[in-house]
């Protein structure tokens, strides 16, 4: 029987600024559709058929982009999250009744602000060999001590979670300090770990508890393309690497590069590739758009303008404008 997932997609957005206030970060659009269809269609494409979406900030946006999931071949249901926001770990236990299928099947979990290249069925099998309780996807960076690593013995056992031992005897540690990619197979029963009430972090509480009671925690190392989007540099660097085709995006629901048909393109106008020009967007005569650039729908680039290495939503530009998001306020 296929898993059942859920994306995580309730959280505020506040280190994206005014383009958080604007939209939540699972609404960041990328190549012509926002991240948190990536993700159903991702799941989608790895054969999960039924998906489960937290909201809370400006969650009605992510519904209404959404629906029922049927555009996309799926069936979603919302967990809306009312007053307190619940964290990881609390809104998979809010959202347990719609994820467990009441016969044992693995439960997927994917976050909302990531594009992936990643082998969900080999981590699934990877999960499943291991009769896991719970299984981390992690990966090598440089940062992840910054953020509270993980290391893994050569049994794929979890033996240093955020950069501690259990109290437990476990084998000694063969990789690197390596990062939590916020994508996890887990078992409906390690929800049991999660407190049963207010905001709760998934990493420590439940996954410390299986940590520490030695019960086998199982990580998958990937060292394939990730990328999550939560500063606005990020994100437009996550755009660049979309565009320069760092990321296969095999289950696109469009074009990924390259100007829409029913954009207009005037006399004189030049295009650098690699860009994403949506549909209704008018290239002013003399402008110059790329390299690096993703215009959403609608929007106009004034005669003479450049622009370059930029993600714009909407409205009109003019001047020089590179490095930077221009946001719903563009003027």
């Amino acid at each position: 029987m296929p898993p059942r997932a859920m994306i995580l997609a309730a959280g505020f957005g506040t280190r994206l600024g005014e383009l958080g206030r604007a939209r939540p970060k699972p609404m960041l659009p990328v190549c012509g559709a926002p991240l948190v269809r990536w993700a159903v269609r991702y799941l989608a494409h790895h054969g999960i058929r039924e998906i489960v979406i937290n909201l809370h900030h400006l969650g009605e946006q992510i519904e209404d982009e959404l629906r029922d999931g049927s555009r996309d071949g799926v069936a979603i249901a919302y967990s809306r999250e009312h007053g307190q926001i619940l964290g990881t770990g609390g809104g998979l236990r809010q959202a347990r009744p719609l994820l467990d299928d009441g016969h044992g099947t693995p439960i997927v979990v994917f976050n909302g602000k990531v594009l992936v290249d990643l082998d969900l069925g080999a981590v699934l099998q990877h999960h499943r060999d291991a009769a896991a309780e719970a299984t981390m996807v992690v990966r090598p960076d440089a940062d992840a001590q910054r953020w509270g690593s993980q290391q893994l013995a050569a049994d794929g056992r979890i033996v240093r979670l955020l950069g501690r031992a259990p109290a437990v005897d476990v084998p000694p540690p063969v990789t690197a300090p390596l990062m939590f990619t916020g994508i996890h197979v887990m078992q409906p029963q390690f929800l049991d770990r999660v407190p049963p009430h207010g905001e709760q972090c998934i990493v420590r509480t439940a996954y410390t508890s299986l940590f520490d009671s030695g019960e086998g925690l199982q990580g998958f190392l990937t060292e394939r393309y990730w990328w999550e989007h939560s500063t606005a540099e990020r994100y437009l660097q996550g755009v660049c690497n979309a565009l320069d085709g760092a990321v296969p995006l095999p289950f696109a629901p469009g074009f990924v590069r390259g100007v829409s048909p029913t954009a207009v393109v005037e006399a004189g106008a030049e295009i650098v590739a690699p860009v994403w020009i949506g549909p209704g967007v008018r290239v002013g005569a003399g402008a110059r758009v790329g390299p690096h650039v993703q215009l959403e729908a609608g929007v106009e680039v004034e005669p003479g303008a450049t622009v370059r290495r930029a993600v714009v939503w909407g409205g009109r530009v003019a001047g020089d404008v590179h490095d930077v998001v221009l946001g719903d306020s563009a003027p």
